[in-house]
């Protein structure tokens, strides 16, 4: 295939290695990510100045591509903040008790609606509209806020996000790089998709309730104790007649978001900007009526709380964010063209590469997408090299005479469940900072009844081949 495997790309095969065993560990992985960026910056510009200017620039880029996932984060953490204070959200989430009644309950209905929202508006505003007004509901019914986590993620970064079958962006490129027509690829994927959503979600309950049982999961979030702070603060600033009214206002509000996606086909970042938007607005008019007089100070103090629980949540996130972006299009932006001329990125040379070594037989072919699949998703994007697993299921589907589509939908879930939000842990920032739980600890979570799922899809998709 032409691709030249360098010293960078072993370097940064061993920092991945190294982070991983960290992660597992439990052990911070701020020092191995900066140095893993510096020693990749020394090797590729052969500049000890440059290499510590890199680690600066490295921070820079993944700021900015982590700022709108900030942004949303910090808009509704202030928000349902303004919401307790008043107590609106007691009377908003009554009516979800009657629902709710038990941790098992929890777990499976938060799950399923977060994965039927999430195919029609993608997993980001899925996470916002329902885990403000959900994650209570649930904590009183006995299901932990990691449970919740692990809920949203797993349905909707997991399943929704690999399959995509409404708004189908995701086999779409897939498709167009294997040469094939997107329904294909769609009717391929779902013996597949619902094979690794069975399976994972099931595993990931089965040890989730284990612990329960054991007593080794804290009932409710506690990376950022203000919230708990902020709980026992609560005060009767308006009438239960007021109470009442913006408790089905807000609600109204945030379905006709959900109307007004569907009507202007709004998808994604498009969405989550209204679902913030909204928040705004209703964060603005709560503190000019709870607060009166002193509404213009509390709006600024809300926000304020809003983005120090967004940063403070994020700020071990972003060096690893960082050197992992090096893998992808971040390189040239933070480095300069450093690479070989015939590469596609550190990690899509990879994927090539161990594409290149394997013979090509139809256990092989099944086995190599899963691989390049996974190592594709380590960027944290999940689509970035999607269109890689698309060629390679037409390469090795060409060659094996068969399952092509299967192939390229195998390649598209295994990058998708690894990347695009349930292992990486930048990338299930969302849910964890909604329920108020540790990213690395969400990462840590999923990562057995992901690897799980992702074996039995993989035999799966052999016996469909």
């Amino acid at each position: 295939m032409g691709i030249e495997i360098t010293a960078l790309h072993w370097i940064y095969v061993v920092f991945i290695m190294l982070i991983i065993i960290f992660m597992v560990r439990r052990l911070d992985t701020t020092l191995i990510s900066i140095v893993g960026i510096f020693v990749i910056a020394l090797v590729a510009t052969g500049d000890f100045v440059a290499s510590i200017g890199g680690v600066f620039n490295s921070f820079i880029y993944a700021i900015t591509e982590l700022l709108s996932t900030i942004l949303i984060i910090s808009i509704i953490v202030a928000m349902s903040r303004v919401l307790t204070k008043t107590g609106i959200n007691e009377v908003m989430i009554a009516p979800f008790t009657k629902i709710i009644k038990n941790p098992t309950l929890g777990f499976w209905t938060i799950g399923i609606l977060m994965m039927i929202i999430s195919w029609f508006f993608w997993p980001s505003p899925a996470v916002a509209l329902l885990g403000a007004v959900l994650l209570p509901v649930a904590i009183r019914a006995g299901l932990p806020a990691l449970g919740v986590a692990m809920a949203m993620n797993l349905f909707g970064h997991g399943i929704a996000l690999s399959s995509d079958f409404i708004i189908q962006g995701a086999p779409k490129l897939t498709a167009d790089a294997a040469g094939l027509p997107v329904g294909d690829v769609v009717m391929a994927s779902i013996p597949l998709v619902i094979t690794m959503g069975v399976v994972t979600t099931v595993v990931a309950f089965y040890f989730l309730k284990r612990d329960m049982k054991r007593g080794t999961i804290p009932l409710v979030g506690t990376y950022d104790n203000s919230t708990e702070q902020e709980l026992e603060q609560t005060e009767n600033l308006l009438s239960m007649t007021q109470k009442k009214l913006f408790a089905l206002l807000i609600p109204v509000a945030f379905v006709l978001d959900v109307v007004a996606m569907a009507i202007f086909d709004l998808q994604g970042g498009d969405a989550t900007a209204l679902v913030g938007g909204t928040s705004v607005f209703i964060l603005l008019i709560l503190c000019v009526i709870a607060f009166k007089k002193k509404g213009l100070d509390q709006t600024t103090s809300y926000f304020i709380k809003g983005f120090q629980f967004g940063f403070k949540v994020f700020g071990p996130v972003i060096p690893i964010a960082a050197f992992f972006y090096l893998g992808d299009a971040g390189f040239l932006t933070i480095l300069g063209n450093h690479l070989p001329e015939t590469s596609h990125g550190i990690v899509n040379d990879l994927g090539m590469g161990l594409a290149a070594l394997v013979p090509l037989t139809t256990e092989i072919a099944v086995v190599t997408l899963t691989g390049v699949g996974a190592i594709t998703g380590l960027d944290g994007s999940g689509f970035s090299g999607i269109s890689l697993v698309g060629s390679l299921g037409n390469l090795f589907g060409t060659a094996i005479g068969e399952g092509t589509a299967t192939l390229t939908a195998l390649g598209q879930i295994a990058a998708i469940w690894v990347g695009g939000g349930t292992l990486v842990p930048w990338a299930l920032i969302p849910a964890a900072a909604i329920c108020n739980v540790s990213p690395f600890e969400l990462a840590r979570r999923n990562l057995v009844p992901v690897i799980i799922g992702l074996i039995v899809t993989t035999i799966v998709a052999l016996f469909i081949i």
